[in-house]
């Protein structure tokens, strides 16, 4: 893949207050240069950052309808009422059923919990799920992590004797649901300070407001970060604000004193006794839990998240495990069907969007293959199969372009929608899959710029390698957790060479152990580029060149550190109007004092 490298230098204002922030944090200047970016500006701002406090965390009640949310709640309790925790069949879905679950479970028994089936009742509330809600006496669903446009199933709920309190961060329609309460930060009429939660974060606001209401000391939820932590992390919501201290505090959790089933999780992946961060959840964790609702039930995976003894959670986790494994063949299966359907549409060169459709393929993996095709393509992407006589789908975007509007715009082809700027799901009949795709194509060429169909790279800050040591990976582990707004930082150091022992090495001999050291000093730096052995002939010739990274600890050599290299750009590329311009790194003061922000910070 061709990368464009895009790196904002700072004017001379900011380069002061840059430094300046830097002599007050005792940081290294990119890094302080990387707080300045965030909009942090003092010591004070630096330390909340790099150590956010739970009393940061806003009033609950502070929501649209949370009062009567809680009021409803404690009245079903009261009146010995049954209670279903009802939720969606993916991992934000999935963990805020069992974070709502296990709390509320502690203190009232007539409880039970629901995960709709993928296949026989799609996303959302189902009129099954409701049918067996009246089966079973239920008079109250907590819906989570969906119900936020399900005005024709509750309202049939409601001729059962049924009330809902929805708990959802979708984007909701104009008319919403006729629910008891309705616990959305992106209501038109939103109240709330924070608006990007995911949806077991609107319900853990929910199981705080009832904390609070009942005099229960909030310790006894905060063990259920852990939950939140994982839901953050798989449904790639913003890391900053009220998300960035529910993530903290849940992977503190996660690795002080985890769920047992997430404990579970964490040994079937080999992961024992191994400081776990957003990226094992995204890639080990939320796979696994995923893999429940693609290949069987959801509810299985709620089971193992509520699990309480560890030898059950072991074996539940080994056969969530074996689902995951089975979901990844047919992940590449589907993939590369994908990959040449769309290679042979009219036009591919000159599209803006990919939208393919088989109604053979696997429900349960299409989103994962829309974002192969938009990693592939760089451009929005549709994926549709047949379930249940309809076209149903998932889509992915590109940086910057909202593919839910796009979708919006065609929704008077569509049975169903919803979902985030990013990511959606949408079911419309087959016959109009053809239409949907012309007048999706025709929004997205009409509204995506040039910028957003062509793969970048944000350049954080420049280094030099003499900068590159173990002292500042410590200082730069404090703006972790990473994910969407927090991205882990990338790095460029200019003019560096093979210092002669770099090879080629993997099984298809695909990638490159480097061996690298730049024209100021003579340390050699070590560094793996996966998937670049092209790149292999050039760096042998002792041409320098130039190299985006992000640095990583060490694992072979403690208190080492390593480059996990992005990009490799030849110099003799730097006449390409899109290359970087020679700024000068961001210089460590001589007197630098030691790696972290003070104590009392």
């Amino acid at each position: 893949m061709i990368y464009k490298w895009n790196y904002d230098a700072p004017d001379e204002q900011a380069e002061a207050e840059i430094h300046e922030l830097a002599a007050a944090t005792r940081v290294h200047p990119a890094l302080a240069k990387l707080l300045h970016d965030r909009g942090i500006r003092s010591k004070e701002e630096a330390a909340r950052f790099f150590r956010p406090h739970l009393q940061e965390l806003h009033d609950p009640f502070l929501m649209n309808s949370m009062d009567k949310a809680v009021d409803r709640l404690n009245e079903a309790m009261g009146r010995k009422e049954r209670i279903l925790v009802y939720g969606d069949y993916d991992v934000d879905g999935c963990t805020a059923v069992a974070l709502v679950y296990r709390f509320l479970r502690q203190y009232y028994s007539n409880i039970d919990y629901y995960i709709p089936d993928r296949y026989e009742e799609g996303y959302g509330i189902s009129f099954k799920g409701i049918d067996f809600a009246a089966e079973t006496d239920v008079r109250l669903i907590i819906v989570l992590d969906c119900g936020i446009k399900a005005t024709r199933e509750i309202a049939y709920a409601k001729e059962k004797g049924i009330d809902f309190i929805i708990c959802d961060h979708h984007v909701p329609d104009e008319i919403l649901p006729d629910a008891v309460a309705i616990l959305n930060p992106k209501r038109s009429d939103n109240t709330y300070p924070y608006t990007e939660l995911s949806g077991c974060g609107v319900g853990f606001k929910f199981m705080q407001a009832f904390a609070i209401s009942n005099g229960i000391e909030q310790n006894k939820l905060l063990q259920l970060l852990d939950l939140c932590a994982v839901s953050i992390a798989s449904d790639i919501v913003p890391v900053m604000g009220e998300n960035r201290v529910l993530a903290y505090h849940g992977l503190r959790c996660l690795n002080a004193n985890p769920s047992i089933g997430l404990k579970a999780i964490a040994d079937i992946c080999g992961m024992t006794d191994k400081e776990l961060t957003m990226n094992d959840i995204v890639f080990k964790i939320g796979p696994r839990i995923n893999a429940s609702g693609r290949m069987q039930n959801g509810k299985e995976a709620v089971e193992l998240l509520v699990e309480k003894d560890y030898a059950k959670a072991l074996d539940m986790a080994g056969h969530i495990n074996l689902y995951n494994e089975a979901r990844k063949d047919l992940d590449k299966q589907i993939t590369e069907q994908a990959m040449e359907q769309a290679a042979a549409l009219p036009d591919m060169n000159s599209r803006r969007s990919v939208v393919i459709y088989n109604e053979d393929w696997h429900k349960g993996v299409i989103g994962i293959v829309a974002s192969r095709l938009t990693e592939q393509y760089y451009r929005p992407a549709v994926v549709l199969t047949r379930s249940e006589g309809l076209a149903t789908g998932s889509a992915r975007s590109v940086s910057g372009f909202d593919v839910y509007k796009a979708i919006q715009s065609c929704a008077d082809l569509l049975e169903n929608f919803g979902g985030h700027t990013y990511a959606a799901g949408l079911t419309l009949r087959v016959e109009h899959v053809e239409e949907f795709a012309t007048r999706f194509e025709a929004y997205v060429a009409e509204h995506i710029l040039d910028e957003q169909t062509k793969a970048s790279l944000n350049i954080d800050a420049l280094l030099e390698f003499k900068d590159v040591n173990f002292r500042f990976y410590q200082q730069l582990r404090r703006f972790a957790p990473f994910g969407p707004m927090n991205e882990k930082p990338v790095f460029c150091t200019k003019k560096v060479y093979d210092y002669g022992t770099s090879k080629v090495v993997g099984r298809g001999q695909e990638h490159i152990k480097l061996e690298l050291v730049d024209d100021k000093i003579n340390h050699v730096m070590n560094g793996i580029a996966f998937g670049q052995s092209s790149q292999a002939r050039y760096i042998k010739t002792k041409q320098s060149f130039d190299i985006c990274y992000t640095i990583e600890e060490n694992t072979h050599k403690r208190g080492d550190v390593q480059l996990q290299i992005i990009d490799i750009r030849p110099r003799e590329r730097q006449q390409d109007p899109a290359a970087l311009p020679d700024d000068k790194p961001a210089a460590a003061p001589h007197d630098q004092s030691p790696a972290t922000i003070p104590a009392e910070a």
